[in-house]
C-alpha cells in the first residue's frame, strides 16, 4: 500500500499558502515535500519538521535561527530558501525545489564515475560550500545525499545549516561542544577532531567533501565497518588509503587531492572550501583528456538520464557525457586457471592406477627418489619466494606523505622512514612558503630502502615588480607589462606639462611594486599640455588655422560650407568650443561660412494683417508692423515682391 496516502499533509493548504502535493523524502528531523506556492504559481520544496520534534522549543528555535542564516545565501550551486513559518504545529521551511537525482543515485546507479565527471561535481559543491563558509556557516553534514544534480545538470547542495535529528543508521552522537551538547553528522563523512573534541568548523566540511571525492573516484567508502563506532576508530586512526590502490592507473594528483583534504590533522587541511576549489582547479589544469576520462575498472553503464545537459561550465552543469562516461560492458566474474603438466615419460595415466581428479595424471612410481622430489621443489620455490620478497619488498618502503608540512618536519619524517631528502624549490598560489607542494615518488609510491625522495618546497605565490614605463609610448608601455607577467589595465588620460601626448604619465600599482602573476596594471596616458580653445569665429579660414596652429593644435576643416550671418570664407562655428581646455595636439574642427541665405520676399499687399505676417515668418523673415489707422489690411512693404534678402531679415509692413 501507498504510505503516502495516509500522510496528513499531502492535500493540505500549508499557512493558506502552500498547497503540499507530494511527499519526496524522510530524514531524521524532518519530511521533504513537493508543494505550490499558490501566489506566486511555483513548484517549491518543503521541509517540515517532523511532529514530534517541533514540541521541542530548542529544537524549533535553532530550527528557526539557521534556516534564515540559509537563506541569506545567495549563490546558484546552494538550495535557495525562501520562507520559514509554522501552522497549527507543523514548523516548515520553503526552499527551492530541484527535480532531478542525487549524487548518490548516480554512485549507486553507475558505481565509480570518470575523474571529469568528478571534478565536474566537485566544483560546484566546493564553491557553494566556499560561499557558506565565507558567510560563517558550517553545512556539518556534507554527504553524496545531499548534493543534488537537477534535470539540467546543475549541481547544488541541499541541507544548508539546518538541525538535523539522530538517525540510528547513519548518525552518531559525539560528545563535543554545542548547544545540544552533542554533535551531528554522519558517521562515514565525520572528521577526526569532530569525533574527538566535537569541533565544529570549515575544515570538518573539507574532510568530508574529501570523503565523497574518494567515493566517487572508487565507489566505495574509505573505511568501512561492522557498527558505526569501528568506522569513526578508522577516521581518528587511520589515513584514507589512496583511491589508486581501488582504480589503478588513476592520475597522481588526484591521489594527492583525497590526501590534502583527509588530513587527520586540520591545521594541514586547506582552510575552508573556496581554498579547496582553487586547488582543485589547479590540479584539473595540469591533466590531460586522457586522464580525465579514464573510465574506472567496474564501471557500468548508468540509468540515470541526463541528456538535457548541454553545458560545458564545469561550475553549473555536468555534461552527460563525463558522468556515464564510455558504455561498460557487463561486468564478468572471472577465476583464474593453473594448469600443471603431468610428469613422467608417458603422455597418459599409469596403467593399472586410477586418474587423479581434474584430469591430472598421477606420477609414474619412482620408488623413494620420486617422494622426495614434491617437498624439495616445494622448499625451492619457498625459497625463491622469499629471495624475490627481499629484492622486491623488503627492500623497498612507501613514500610518506608529506604534503603542506614545514621543511624541517617534511625532512624528519622522511628521515625517520628510513630514506634520503633533497629539496627544490617553486611557486604556490595555494601553499604556504617553505611548505611541501610534492615529492618524487609520491605519497604511498614504493621506494627502496635508503633511498632519496626530492621534496618540492613553495617559495609562496609567485610576485613580479611592476616594471617603470612612465614615458613610454602606451603600446610599448603595454607590451613591457605583457614582457614580465602582467597585464595592462585600464587606461586613463591626463593633462600634463612635459610628458608627450600619448605617453605613460604613471601606473597603478606604482613602479616597483610587487604583484602576483597577470595581476591588473592601470596606466595613466598623457594628454599633453592643457591648452585653452581661442575663439576664431569671423576669422578668415587661413587666419583661424594658423592661430590654432601657433598654440600646438591641430585643426580640420568641414568639406561643405554653410550659411551664416558671417561673410563667406570666414569661420562660422569652432568645436570644441571657446574657453574649453584640450591637449596640446588635439583636433579643434572648423565649419567655414558661404555667406548668409538670400530669400525671395513674397508680395503681402492687400493680405489682412495676421494672414501677411504669417506668410512672411513662414518664409524665414523678421515682421514689424506699422499702421496708419486701425484697419487691418497690408497696403505697402519695406522689400516688394522679387527682391531678394539674407535669411532672417526684417520686412517692414504697412497696415490701414
Amino acid at each position: 500500500m501507498d504510505t503516502t496516502v495516509r500522510d496528513p499533509l499531502i492535500g493540505h493548504l500549508l499557512d493558506d499558502r502552500y498547497h503540499v502535493e507530494a511527499r519526496v523524502a524522510i530524514g531524521g528531523m524532518a519530511t521533504v515535500y513537493r508543494a505550490l506556492d499558490t501566489r506566486l504559481d511555483r513548484r517549491l520544496a518543503l521541509k517540515v519538521m517532523h511532529p514530534s520534534l517541533s514540541v521541542d522549543s530548542g529544537f524549533v528555535e535553532r530550527f528557526i535561527r539557521e534556516a534564515k542564516a540559509a537563506a541569506r545565501l545567495d549563490h546558484p550551486n546552494v538550495v535557495g530558501v525562501t520562507d520559514q513559518g509554522r501552522d497549527r504545529g507543523w514548523v516548515y521551511l520553503a526552499m527551492e525545489y530541484v527535480p532531478g537525482c542525487t549524487l548518490r543515485d548516480v554512485l549507486r546507479d553507475g558505481g565509480a564515475l570518470t575523474p571529469r565527471a568528478v571534478l565536474d561535481i566537485l566544483e560546484p559543491m566546493l564553491a557553494g560550500l566556499g560561499a557558506a563558509h565565507r558567510a560563517g556557516l558550517v553545512h556539518r553534514d556534507v554527504k553524496p545525499e545531499n548534493v543534488l544534480i537537477g534535470d539540467d545538470g546543475r549541481v547544488k547542495v541541499a541541507d544548508f545549516g539546518l538541525v538535523r535529528g539522530v538517525d540510528a543508521g547513519t548518525s552518531t552522537g559525539v560528545g563535543g561542544t554545542g548547544g545540544s551538547g552533542s554533535l551531528l553528522g554522519t558517521v562515514s563523512y565525520l572528521a577526526p577532531e569532530q569525533i574527538e573534541h566535537g569541533t565544529v568548523e570549515p575544515r570538518g566540511d573539507v574532510y568530508a567533501c574529501g570523503i565523497t571525492l574518494y567515493e566517487m573516484l572508487t565507489g566505495t567508502k574509505p573505511h568501512p565497518g561492522d557498527s558505526p563506532a569501528q568506522v569513526l576508530l578508522s577516521h581518528v586512526r587511520a589515513d584514507i588509503p589512496a583511491p589508486s590502490l581501488l582504480v589503478p592507473g588513476l592520475p597522481p594528483a588526484l591521489d594527492r587531492l583525497v590526501a590534502v583534504a583527509c588530513e587527520r590533522d586540520p591545521n594541514r587541511r586547506p582552510a575552508d572550501a573556496a581554498v579547496l576549489l582553487s586547488l582543485v582547479r589547479s590540479i584539473r589544469a595540469g591533466m590531460t583528456d586522457a586522464e580525465l576520462d579514464s573510465v574506472p575498472p567496474g564501471r557500468w553503464p548508468s540509468r540515470i538520464d541526463m541528456r538535457k545537459v548541454g553545458s560545458e561550465d564545469p561550475t553549473s552543469v555536468v555534461p552527460v557525457r563525463s558522468v556515464l562516461g564510455a558504455e561498460a560492458p557487463d561486468r564478468i566474474e572471472r577465476t583464474a586457471v593453473i594448469e600443471l603438466p603431468p610428469t613422467g615419460d608417458g603422455g597418459g595415466p599409469v596403467h593399472g592406477e586410477p586418474e587423479a581428479p581434474g584430469g591430472y595424471e598421477r606420477p609414474r612410481g619412482r620408488g623413494r627418489r620420486g617422494r622426495f622430489a614434491l617437498p624439495v621443489v616445494l622448499l625451492a620455490v619457498l625459497g625463491l619466494g622469499a629471495f624475490f620478497w627481499y629484492v622486491n619488498a623488503g627492500q623497498f618502503l612507501r613514500t610518506p606523505g608529506v604534503y603542506d608540512l614545514p621543511r624541517a618536519e617534511a625532512q624528519q619524517l622522511i628521515e625517520d622512514a628510513g630514506l634520503r631528502v633533497e629539496f627544490r624549490e617553486e611557486f604556490s598560489p595555494v601553499v604556504a612558503a617553505d611548505h611541501v607542494i610534492s615529492t618524487v615518488p609520491e605519497r604511498g609510491d614504493r621506494i627502496r630502502r635508503n633511498g632519496t625522495v626530492t621534496v618540492t618546497l613553495s617559495r609562496g605565490p609567485e610576485v613580479i615588480e611592476v616594471p617603470d614605463v612612465s614615458g613610454m609610448p602606451e603600446d610599448t608601455a603595454r607590451g613591457a607589462l605583457r614582457d614580465v607577467g602582467l597585464t595592462p589595465g585600464d587606461s586613463a588620460a591626463e593633462f600634463h606639462p612635459t610628458v608627450p601626448r600619448g605617453a605613460v604619465i604613471s601606473t597603478e600599482p606604482a613602479a616597483g611594486v610587487e604583484r602576483r602573476p597577470d595581476s591588473a596594471v592601470a596606466l595613466t596616458i598623457s594628454r599633453g599640455r592643457e591648452v585653452s580653445v581661442p575663439e576664431v569665429l569671423g576669422l578668415p579660414e587661413g587666419t583661424a588655422i594658423q592661430r590654432l596652429r601657433e598654440i600646438g593644435l591641430e585643426v580640420e576643416v568641414e568639406g561643405e560650407r554653410v550659411h551664416s550671418e558671417r561673410e563667406a570664407g570666414a569661420v562660422a562655428g569652432q568645436s570644441p568650443e571657446v574657453g574649453e581646455s584640450v591637449g596640446e595636439g588635439d583636433t579643434i574642427t572648423l565649419e567655414i561660412s558661404k555667406g548668409p541665405e538670400m530669400i525671395v520676399v513674397p508680395d503681402v499687399r492687400g493680405m489682412e494683417e495676421d494672414a501677411a505676417i504669417r506668410v512672411l515668418e513662414e518664409a524665414g523673415f523678421e515682421v514689424e508692423v506699422q499702421r496708419v489707422f486701425f484697419f487691418g489690411t497690408v497696403f505697402n512693404q519695406s522689400v516688394h515682391s522679387g527682391g531678394s534678402v539674407p535669411k532672417g531679415s526684417t520686412i517692414t509692413i504697412f497696415v490701414r
